[in-house]
């Protein structure tokens, strides 16, 4: 490998092919880059602007150094986003999973500690008096007692540990960003997943389908959220068979009302764990509720593909009207 010469195609506007791709990930998370090469390297990318060959081989390598997950079989679903679009809301993608698992669905969710958010996946688990989990071996058990398992990112990846110095220094989005929600190590078979701008949305379905996942649904939400929002038109690419399938989701069309950013906004952590246990309750703003039942209808959708989108919205818009029945939470 020629690091060098792989800058040098980088600076000057090239993409570069995956297995070349593969051996500079290999090289960065084996510590053979400099610090000067490393940042160059994801500053590069980021201004050329990342693709799915430079993506897909980051999450191969990642995953090659993961403690994986093994031994869970059938459907199990993960929801995230890459976070990063600014808007300080609700943790959503959290209360869906709970719903889900409520409802008797496998949630294998893989987070983290908030980073651009006023709360983070873990934070909230935490909070609500949910394990974080550490080992591989704890997942099946904690699945078969509550339908849902948290991944603790950092105890799954440990070679990140390396790389948080540089990426903390960097302080800028970077293609590890995009990566996140890729790398879940009980490799769900369906997966929400949000990114904060369109063009991230074919490159990262690509990864998934890559990847064989079973079904999944790459959304951009209206007003730049990274995940599905009631303030209008949102965008989606889904995963189905091997094929990627552009659509829009209306939340008009589909019976909710719009409403605005800031209905779906918490200024810290305290109110987005406040907001989080209402709507876990049946209660809470309207807007988070709504914000709630599109992303739930969605992954009832890509769990039942039998059934319209509009059916299944109408049924997660009664569950979070309902509350959670099986799960407690503190």
């Amino acid at each position: 490998m020629n690091i060098q010469r792989s800058l040098n195609r980088i600076c000057s506007g090239q993409n570069l092919e995956y297995p070349e791709s593969l051996d500079l990930f290999r090289a960065l998370f084996e510590g053979r880059l400099t610090a000067a090469q490393s940042g160059a390297l994801l500053m590069g990318l980021r201004l050329k602007g990342e693709t799915g060959d430079e993506l897909g081989a980051a999450v191969e390598v990642a995953l090659e150094r993961a403690r994986l997950v093994s031994g869970i079989k059938g459907q199990r679903i993960d929801t995230c986003g890459t976070g990063g679009d600014g808007r300080s809301s609700f943790n959503c993608s959290t209360a869906v999973a709970f719903f889900l698992a409520d409802a008797g669905v496998r949630v294998v969710k893989h987070g983290n500690r908030a980073v651009s958010s006023s709360c983070g996946s873990a934070d909230v688990v935490e909070a609500l008096g949910l394990p974080l989990l550490s080992e591989p071996s704890l997942v099946e058990p904690e699945l078969r007692r509550t339908n849902f398992a948290f991944l603790f990112a950092p105890h799954f990846h440990p070679s990140f540990a390396g790389i948080a110095p540089l990426r903390k220094e960097l302080g800028i989005r970077s293609i590890f960003n995009l990566m996140g929600p890729l790398l879940n190590p009980a490799r769900p078979t369906h997966q929400i997943l949000g990114v904060p701008g369109e063009s991230f949305m074919p490159i990262v379905a690509w990864v998934l389908q890559k990847n064989d996942v079973h079904s999944a649904a790459v959304i951009h939400g209206a007003e730049g959220f990274d995940e599905l929002t009631p303030c209008g038109v949102n965008k989606v690419v889904f995963v189905r068979e091997g094929k990627l399938i552009p659509g829009l989701i209306e939340p008009e069309e589909m019976g909710f009302s719009r409403c605005s950013p800031g209905d779906m906004a918490c200024k810290d952590k305290e109110e987005a764990l406040s907001r989080q246990r209402e709507v876990l309750s049946g209660s809470g703003p309207r807007a988070m509720q709504d914000m709630v039942s599109l992303n739930l209808g969605l992954a009832i959708h890509l769990l039942e593909p039998g059934r319209n989108l509009r059916e299944c919205m109408a049924q997660a818009r009664e569950m979070v009207r309902s509350g959670l029945k099986n799960i407690k939470v503190c």
